[in-house]
Formats: C-alpha cells, structure tokens, sequence
C-alpha cells in the first residue's frame, strides 16, 4: 500500500541516507515500510534504548556520526486524554527536547531536508470544521492536551524559524505534515491507554469470543471523526518531503507552512461502530450510553491543500479495518 512520488533521490551509489526517528511507533514503522521498498536510500534507525532523544549530547553524537541526509521526526510521547491529564509536565518536556535537538542538531551537520510530523491538536478547541491550515494559533486549546499541542506548534515553528533564518545561507528546507486521526498496523489495543479504533477493535473481538449479547459505547453515537490507515499518512509523508521546493513555496507561506493530512471524509462513531462489528464478526448488539459525555461532535481536516499538490488517500475505511484487525489477531497470537 505504498508507492513513490518520484522525484530526484539518488546522491550516489549507496543512495539518500535517511534517519527515521521513532521507526518503532505506527506512523515512524509505516514511513520506514515505505522507504524500504525503494533501492535507493538506505535507513538509519535508533531505538529509545539506543539513542535518548531529549538527551542533546547524545543526538549531537548520532548526527556527527551518522550525517544523515534527510530526516523524519515521527519520534514523539504519545497518549490518550487520561496519561495527556496525568503527566503533562512529561510531555510538553520530552517533546520539545525531542524535536529541539533533533532539529538543530540535523541543522548543524548540514541536513537540508527534513520532515517533521505533528497533530491535528494544533488547532484550537472551538475551531470551524473543516479545521484549515490557517486556523493555527486562532484560540484557545483543548485544555486536556494543551502541553502536547503546545510543543507540537513549537515544532512547526522550530522549521519555519531555522527555515526563514538559514533557508537562503544553508539550503535549509523543514517541512511540517499534520496528520488526522491514524490506525493501521502496529497500534495500541491496551485495554485503557488506546484510541477508539483500537480499542473497539479489542472490545468487539473479546464480546465476540465471549458471547457477550451486547457491548455498550460511551455517548449517543452521532459525533464524527476522520480515520486515516497510516500507510497513507506514510505515502502522504513522502509526498510532502519529495515536493520540489518551489512548488512547496507556491502553496505554502513561510510562516503558515503545515500541511495537513486526512482522508477527507468522516463516519460518526455510531457508523465506525456498526462497520467494526461487520469486520470483526460479533453478533451481538451495540448499545450507546447517553449518560457519557460525546466530546468534540466533529473533528475533520481540511486537507485540499495536499489534494492541490497530487496526493490522495487510496485506503478505504472497511479496507483499513479488515487489515487492522487481521494485524490484531496476528498481535494476540504472537503475545500467547
């Protein structure tokens, strides 16, 4: 489910050598899937154990070591509103000691091309729907992950500034995507810590396996949400890195220059419920408990700005889910 843009790659014989950093997370593994079809670049990955991100001396060896010639930052500390309400003096610390000294430290051994992935909680709490590019930093925050979406801005910005203050003197050319909500292979299915598909995945395969009569879902079923299959997110990721610079130029500005990346539709959690219960096989019936809270009734990206420059989704949502939940009982067998 991969395929290549086609652009200038190959530097020399061994090819473009690419760090992926956070190549263990679902996005960073389907971005390295990508790249590894194609001959001509060769993959420098770390794991956490290996290479300590937030630790600077550590990312200024790896990078004088290694001279990577592009890099993308899909490393992040990543969690569901509990652990985001729980440890936010974590995450807005690890993440921006994370993205600061992945990115000056590429800047400072001559890195011209790099690729940093955020989050579509960039944008601001009560945001018109479809959220647009140029909604950034227009209100307030969802207070639950304010740190994370603090440094995932502080990202964008980390770019744009090195962008604007060494693009003409060094070449620097960093680049931001921001993805929707993503699955695909190698999610979370932890019973508390995982986010909806997965977790609904999980739910819907245990009331299968145990005859439950009937699963219960928080809230009335009618907010909606956009799903990405992160094979496309890692195509879309690419796409974006490989663009020639002016045609990036053209459809960006230097301080509004994120993309965002989504499937362009979305399904209420009703629907997204009734099509996992298909995929899964479960027979019972699903029941939704108005008591709870619905959260956000709609979140969806406006993506036509990568649609104007040649990428789309090819996954399907029913597609996407088949292949999940195969994954998941690939994953449940592997744990026995």
């Amino acid at each position: 489910m991969s395929d290549h843009s086609g652009t200038e790659l190959a530097k020399d014989q061994k090819g473009l050598k690419v760090y992926v950093a956070g190549h263990r997370g679902m996005v960073g593994s389907a971005i390295v899937r990508n790249l590894s079809a194609r001959p001509d670049v060769q993959i420098i990955v770390r794991t956490h154990a290996e290479l300590d991100l937030t630790n600077q001396s550590a990312v200024r060896s790896f990078f004088q070591t290694e001279r990577p010639d592009q890099v993308y930052l899909a490393a992040a500390k990543v969690g569901g509103i509990h652990a985001n309400n729980t440890y936010p003096a974590e995450f807005i610390y690890q993440n921006l000691m994370m993205q600061a000294n992945v990115i000056h430290e590429a800047f400072l051994v001559g890195v011209k091309k790099l690729l940093f992935l955020g989050s579509s909680c960039i944008y601001p709490k009560l945001v018109p729907q479809p959220m647009r590019e140029d909604a950034l930093l227009t209100g307030i925050l969802e207070e639950t992950n304010e740190p994370y979406a603090i440094a995932k801005i502080a990202g964008i910005k980390l770019c744009e500034s090195y962008n604007r203050q060494y693009g003409s003197s060094h070449s620097v050319d960093y680049r931001s995507v921001m993805p929707t909500n993503l699955y695909g292979y190698g999610d979370n299915y932890h019973p508390e810590n995982s986010h909806v598909i997965p977790a609904l995945i999980r739910r819907f395969h245990e009331c299968k396996i145990n005859h439950t009569p009937s699963i219960k879902i928080w809230g009335s079923g009618k907010p909606k949400r956009e799903f990405l299959f992160v094979d496309d997110m890692a195509r879309a990721s690419v796409h974006v890195m490989e663009l020639d610079f002016d045609t990036y130029s053209k459809n960006t500005k230097p301080m509004l220059s994120h993309i965002n990346v989504g499937k362009g539709d979305d399904v209420t959690i009703a629907e997204l419920a009734t099509l996992i219960k298909t995929v899964v096989g479960y027979e019972g019936v699903i029941e939704f408990d108005t008591t709870k809270p619905d959260g956000t009734m709609r979140k969806l990206m406006d993506s036509s700005r990568l649609n104007a420059l040649g990428w789309s989704a090819k996954v399907g949502l029913e597609e996407g889910l088949k292949a999940v939940y195969a994954d998941f009982l690939a994953s449940e067998v592997r744990s026995v």
